[in-house]
């Protein structure tokens, strides 16, 4: 590896900018669980959003965290067609369907039935906070895409 294809780690060059994210994360997961989101299906999302984004990193770290919230290994392998399963709440799917939304900027027309749809199931509170987080999530999927955070092997 030459010195301009190393990767540079964005949270070690600039640890007070990674520092700030993960208090705005911590701040988003305060006000999640205020609004009565649980951390299952906070990880929920995590693991929905960091699919999306092809980040393996996050990928491994919340399916991880997201098993350990008490998430079931068959609604995590069906996630990525959530729409073709009656595996998950109202609720839990309108949260998915803006998390979508969000991380995937679809047409203008897809955007607004994503969000109308969330909306007649989530509080103002809710939508507010789902859309917090999946922006938040949104943030470090990229810095650990960027930075190539690596996947270590489980012993």
């Amino acid at each position: 590896m030459t010195a301009t294809t190393k990767h540079i780690f964005l949270d070690k060059q600039h640890p007070v900018l990674w520092r700030s994210l993960n208090g705005l994360g911590l701040k988003v997961k305060e006000a999640a669980r205020d609004a009565g989101i649980d951390r299952r299906t906070m990880e929920l999302l995590n693991v929905r959003i960091s699919q999306l984004n092809g980040c393996a990193y996050c990928l491994d770290l919340h399916m991880q965290e997201a098993l350990q919230e008490g998430e079931t290994q068959q609604r995590l392998a069906v996630l990525p067609a959530w729409r073709d399963t009656a595996l998950f709440t109202e609720k839990e799917r309108a949260a998915l369907a803006l998390a979508e939304s969000i991380t995937e900027l679809p047409g203008h027309l897809s955007q607004e039935q994503e969000e109308a749809y969330a909306r007649q199931h989530l509080s103002e509170e809710e939508f507010s906070v789902v859309s917090w987080l999946v922006i938040t999530m949104n943030a470090f999927n990229r810095i650990s895409i960027t930075s190539h955070h690596p996947v270590r092997q489980q012993r």
